[in-house]
């Protein structure tokens, strides 16, 4: 536990010393800003909305825009994560260290994800707001949330995994943006294939879109959780036996 802790720190340091990961935070908070200031102006002006569609739902479901923000979010923040230590030889110092190969893979993984969670952070504000103009469901408002920490878990551990499969940063980030495309481009098959079909079934299920949708309603279905569970644990695990590849020769 320890040496997870001093790790932890370590890579958390790396992180926010240098422009990076501030440059993210900026440029994610103005882009979310702008889109919930969007969203309220439309909503305050549109008296006619369709369905049942709060400013709540809009902001985590209903809007491409929360997905591009991801896909650019995550492969720049999980790209050098192992590939600049393996590039520049620093792993090696790390690798004769009398830590396990499973810490050192958590400490990167926890620290990327407390910069993710520390991005989002602020945008609690917008809940703030919208509970003083009007009626929220916090009940609806944390589940939204939770589906946005296990998306970006998810995501995040993807990128990590590619980071740990190269020495190139540049390629962990190429290889981490085209797996998320393809999760979502799979997912928006849910629109496009028949009903009742086996395609159909599997594009739903993977569906990030249908899946953020649920979460922001306030429906949290276990079906969800399982497949976030797996896609987390599944890159970590390829992570670890690699990096114990690593040590071993």
């Amino acid at each position: 536990m320890t040496a997870f802790w001093t790790l932890f720190k370590r890579e958390l340091f790396s992180l926010f010393v240098t422009p990076l990961a501030w440059v993210l935070i900026v440029a994610f908070l103005l882009v979310q800003g702008m889109h919930f200031f969007v969203l309220v102006d439309h909503f305050s002006t549109v008296a006619d909305v369709a369905g049942d569609e709060t400013p709540l739902s809009a902001f985590f479901g209903n809007t491409v825009l929360h997905y591009v923000v991801l896909f650019v979010l995550v492969p720049p923040m999980t790209m050098r994560l192992f590939a600049e230590e393996r590039r520049s030889g620093t792993i090696e110092t790390l690798m004769t260290a009398p830590v396990s190969a499973a810490a050192v893979v958590l400490a990167k993984y926890a620290a990327v994800l407390a910069t993710y969670v520390a991005m989002w952070l602020p945008t609690v504000l917008y809940l703030v707001i919208l509970g003083r103009t009007g009626a929220l469901d916090w009940h609806a408002a944390a589940s939204a949330y939770l589906g946005v920490l296990l998306v970006g878990a998810a995501y995040l551990a993807i990128g990590l995994c590619a980071s740990a499969l190269t020495r190139s940063q540049f390629l962990a980030m190429v290889w981490t943006g085209l797996v998320l495309l393809v999760l979502f481009v799979l997912g928006i098959g849910e629109f496009v294939a028949r009903d009742g079909t086996a395609m159909h079934e599997v594009c739903s299920y993977v569906s990030v879109w249908a899946h953020m949708n649920d979460f922001a309603s306030g429906l949290v279905d276990s079906r969800r959780l399982v497949f976030y569970g797996s896609l987390i644990v599944l890159p970590l695990f390829v992570t670890t036996r690699a990096v114990d590849a690593w040590r071993w020769g």
